[in-house]
């Protein structure tokens, strides 16, 4: 089964594809906060990018102040979302 399947799939694969290249971009940083559970699923997560919670919200809040705090729970929901679905599948 591959990533694209599971619930916010899509969001971990673009994470896994931009850390591999060393991008730092909102889906590399939602991975590096889900490293260590990723890791335990089985996902190849390398050089997770330090401190990714306060980097996410930056970034969301230079885009937008007014939703940063919103945009930050809904990928972290996602997040979630992808990690129990990985668990269930595994």
């Amino acid at each position: 089964m591959g990533y694209e399947e599971l619930p916010g799939g899509d969001l971990i694969q673009a994470g896994l594809d931009d850390l591999g290249r060393g991008v730092e971009s909102v889906p590399a940083l939602l991975v590096s906060i889900g490293a260590p559970r990723l890791r335990r699923l089985g996902c190849l997560i390398e050089k997770p990018i330090p401190s990714p919670e306060h980097r996410l919200y930056e970034v969301l809040r230079r885009s937008d102040p007014d939703s940063a705090h919103s945009r930050y729970n809904a990928l972290i929901r996602r997040l979630v979302s992808f990690e129990r679905a990985a668990e269930c599948a595994s």
